[in-house]
């Protein structure tokens, strides 16, 4: 399904205050919320189990890339997501998008969209609650209850912003604390209708109403100084039963709010970003003197290796002070002796890789193709283990690590490379993956872990640290290899904010604590140990 949804969006459109350092365009961010009804089922012996995917259109280009997906709902033909879609809307462009169901033919159900522009709100609340005398649904146990949210809208709809989790078999349930925005809840009005309905789960995703309860933000802080008890009431049965009193009650056990801190909050703060590349020096990528090779160095244009290196380099350079990166190859034969190494430095420098800006990486990189034979195998667990060993030395918020690794094809360590990511993932590091050539890159997709967290020895990795994307998907058509690198760039660093911000928040680390000025001593980047 496509349709240009933007362009009824302008009686939204604020203009911002523009920002002359980064040149952004005057926008407003636009919320859109899906669900469908009435989806083709294509299961035999359930229902579809529907998530959507949202692709946007490059305005020159007109090539359509994915911005999103929202998660997956089991067992159901109407399915109303969680997960919104945030968009910058931009009033002087027309801006197309597609969501697809994943469902082939034309008449596939309906998808109904909802948009609203985001409030400057920065608060998130935290909130516990639990419930008393539930009514029982199930016929041989008692009821497992989860809780649905609504925001109301403008025009009196309501747009679902939470879900529980399912508290299996009791009528006295205590959910889990969740934390969610105040403007995701209430769009930054404090007034504004809260509706809160509970169902008992059933594993065929005829979930059974069991009530609901109206609320507001205003209401729900009142809970700071005492607790709310709320009556679930199911409209229906009372309308049948005289005596009927209500279905249960809710009680808010906890309620708290701190505001949402941002990426340039931690950088102001002083958060520096350290950046690693690695480069693969394996044989699949042909020699280098021929044309053919992904590695040849063309006189006249930056082969693929140096475009991706340049284009994401040349942004994240600049939160780091010092300009100096680590730079390594894997998957060659080094001199004299031609052992194979999988993390060595392109300067030749064993003690001290560093180069100078992007400038010293790509020199390095070219001297290094002129010295070392290309073997293989393709093993990537090397340079995240030599990467996190150094992100484990700190973890107090002062730095935050970022590895570049630069690929053509299939992974040959991937046990070891999942098991090195998981453990990753507990520290201040993010992986950016961007693989060039024509080889097929499935094994990336699963370490990307947008769909499937990514786990190793049925350990799940805390956060999503991943990021991949295929460069061939960036080559402009017309050979402007400057506007291929500007959307590589946009794409692959897009997650690193929300990725450090995760981190942060998952250590209690807020960026008006001073983290401590890093000195040359502490020995604290990738600096040796190779």
């Amino acid at each position: 399904m496509e349709g240009d949804v933007m362009d009824k969006l302008e009686d939204m459109a604020s203009v911002c205050e523009f920002d002359p350092i980064t040149g952004n365009i005057p926008a407003t961010k636009v919320e859109i919320t899906v669900s469908c009804r009435d989806l083709l089922d294509r299961d035999t012996f359930s229902k579809s189990d529907p998530l959507c995917i949202l692709y946007t259109q490059g305005v020159e280009s007109k090539q359509w890339r994915e911005f999103g997906r929202t998660e997956v709902i089991d067992n159901t033909l109407n399915p109303d997501f969680v997960r919104k879609y945030i968009l910058d809307y931009f009033f002087e462009e027309k801006q197309n998008l597609r969501f697809d169901m994943g469902i082939p033919g034309k008449k596939c159900g309906t998808i109904i969209l909802a948009a609203e522009e985001l409030g400057n709100c920065r608060d998130c609340v935290t909130m516990q609650f639990c419930a008393n005398k539930l009514d029982k649904k199930d016929f041989f146990g008692r009821s497992d209850p989860f809780m649905v949210f609504y925001r109301s809208n403008e025009d009196g709809t309501f747009t679902i912003c939470h879900k529980t989790e399912v508290v299996k078999n009791t009528l006295n349930p205590v959910w889990k604390p969740f934390s969610i925005p105040v403007r995701a809840l209430c769009n930054g009005d404090y007034d504004r209708s809260i509706k809160v309905e509970i169902y008992d789960w059933d594993r065929d995703g005829s979930h059974d109403f069991i009530g609901e309860f109206t609320t507001s933000y205003k209401e729900l802080t009142r809970t700071q100084s005492q607790f709310s008890v709320f009556e679930v009431v199911n409209a229906k049965k009372k309308l049948k039963k005289r005596r009927y009193i209500n279905s249960g009650t809710v009680t808010l056990l906890s309620f708290s709010v701190e505001a949402e801190h941002t990426f340039l909050d931690y950088i102001k703060a002083g958060t520096q970003i350290h950046f690693t590349v690695a480069i693969d020096f394996t044989a699949s990528n042909g020699n280098p003197s021929q044309s053919t090779s992904l590695h040849y160095m063309n006189p006249y244009q930056m082969n693929a290796y140096a475009m991706a290196l340049k284009a994401v380099g040349e942004i994240i350079q600049d939160y780091d002070s010092d300009k100096m990166f680590p730079a390594l190859g894997f998957g060659a034969k080094l001199p004299p002796d031609g052992r194979v190494s999988h993390e060595f430095p392109l300067n030749g420098n064993m003690d001290n890789p560093y180069c100078n800006g992007m400038e010293g990486i790509l020199d390095a990189y070219h001297q290094s193709l002129k010295t070392v034979q290309l073997y293989g195998p393709t093993n990537f667990a090397p340079v995240v283990n030599h990467v996190a060993r150094y992100a484990a030395a700190v973890q107090d918020g002062s730095q935050y690590f970022v590895l570049l690794i630069i690929t053509d094809g299939v992974i040959s360590d991937m046990a070891q490379t999942k098991e090195a990511i998981v453990n990753a993932a507990k520290l201040p590091m993010s992986i950016i993956i961007v693989g060039v050539g024509q080889a097929e890159f499935d094994a990336m997709v699963e370490l990307d872990g947008d769909d499937i967290r990514i786990s190793s020895r049925g350990k799940l990795a805390e956060r999503d640290i991943v990021q991949f994307v295929p460069f061939r998907d960036y080559m402009d058509r017309t050979g402007n290899h400057v506007l291929s690198m500007a959307r590589l760039a946009k794409d692959v660093l897009a997650e690193i904010p929300d990725q450090l911000i995760l981190y942060m928040k998952s250590r209690g680390i807020k960026p008006n604590q001073s983290p401590p000025e890093c000195s040359p001593e502490a020995g604290l980047s990738p600096t040796s140990a190779i």
